[in-house]
């Protein structure tokens, strides 16, 4: 039984940058670490205050990047990778806040219809976005979760005033990420913009689904605040906690009968490629007694969609069943066994007090085909 470390995005409110950064803020609650490692960004002209604010009665974080007067330098793409680059960032940071960086970039270009190293940042490029992607990166890599979800994410609708002139919301930058990351969204009755290009790109990179709330283990809650007063509380949460992971197992199910067994079985490394955690065939008979497969695939619930797409791309079928499934998982480990052959990967198993272990096949098949001898002697050197 896997336990995992969750993070849950509550977006009812919409997500911003700094109400990002402000929510795991709470979560960390260790102000200092977030201070200390943003200064290895190396820029300056700035000063950042956390404070807290009251919206509809709930008591959350406010993060206010305070620029300096001459401190308003709209940036390429490419002037804010050398920024990250340079930095003494963990590397596991840049990648983060590249990432989020690029989604904006993207959505840009196709807005304006330019290239992707001439889009001339505006709201992002000033050094508070700059301050937000990355602190937020920094955040996520220091609360290290196993898996991030989301809730559908609400934006507003009107107009507001920005470096292009009015725009509708959601503005199109925010609607063009949306777009290119399938990010699930819909309009509430609230008449101003929820969503910024900025939190459009932090939750696109981060969230694995978005959907209800799993059945979760809360050990934190972190609530940030937005600038804006508004009917509702103009808040993100974000909720930290535990799951098991044989909670959320599904059993996807379809009989195929026009499909040939080449596609069969390409659908099937597809399937293991992109997360399933079992897949196989069964001969079955049809109506009017047509010989036929059934196809069972084994995956985490937040694979789902994603391999149903692969299902309904690859194979002829029309229809899927689908239902959750309980499942008991031994203790495992990976490890090496060293032999004259050379060295085996295998799979250390442990029921109750006893050990068992089994060799990796690929691993198994790589040494007998390099030395021209039987697996079954393989097998018979790796013990139990």
């Amino acid at each position: 039984m896997t336990k995992m470390k969750v993070l849950y995005f509550d977006c009812s409110s919409g997500i911003s940058g700094n109400m990002t950064l402000a929510a795991l803020l709470e979560i960390i609650d260790d102000n200092e670490y977030f201070l200390n490692e943003i200064k290895k960004l190396n820029v300056d002209g700035y000063k950042i205050e956390i404070s807290k604010k009251i919206k509809n009665g709930i008591t959350a974080t406010y993060v206010d990047v305070i620029l300096d007067e001459d401190n308003h330098t709209h940036r390429h793409l490419s002037d804010i990778y050398q920024i990250i680059d340079e930095s003494l960032l963990d590397d596991n940071v840049k990648k983060l806040a590249k990432d989020m960086f690029l989604k904006v970039a993207e959505a840009e270009s196709k807005v304006h219809n330019k290239d992707l190293n001439e889009v001339h940042f505006h709201e992002v490029g000033a050094i508070d976005s700059i301050i937000d992607i990355v602190g937020s990166a920094i955040l996520i890599n220091k609360i290290k979760p196993d898996i991030i979800y989301s809730s559908i994410v609400n934006d507003g609708y009107g107009f507001i005033n920005c470096a292009h002139g009015k725009m509708a919301v959601p503005v199109p930058a925010t609607l063009e990420i949306f777009k290119n990351n399938k990010v699930k969204f819909r309009q509430i009755d609230i008449p101003t913009e929820l969503v910024t290009p900025t939190g459009a790109a932090i939750i696109a990179t981060l969230a694995k689904t978005y959907q209800m709330m799993p059945s979760i283990n809360l050990e934190k809650i972190g609530y940030g605040a937005g600038s804006k007063d508004l009917e509702i509380p103009n808040i993100l949460r974000v909720s930290y906690g535990e799951i098991l992971e044989n909670e959320e197992i599904v059993k996807i199910e379809s009989n195929i009968d026009d499909s040939n067994g080449e596609i069969l079985a390409y659908t099937m490394e597809l399937l293991f490629k992109a997360g399933a955690l079992d897949v196989f065939y069964t001969p079955i008979y049809m109506k009017k007694n047509r010989p036929s497969y059934l196809l069972n695939v084994i995956c985490n619930i937040l694979d789902l969609k994603k391999l149903e797409n692969i299902i309904f791309r690859e194979t002829t079928t029309i229809g899927l069943r689908y239902y959750k499934v309980n499942r008991t998982k031994l203790e495992r480990k990976k490890g090496t066994i060293k032999t004259k052959y050379g060295n085996i990967d295998v799979k250390i198993v442990k029921l109750n007090d006893e050990i068992f272990t089994y060799p990796e096949y690929e691993s198994i098949k790589q040494i007998a085909n390099k030395n021209n001898i039987p697996l079954k002697e393989l097998y018979k050197l790796v013990g139990n």
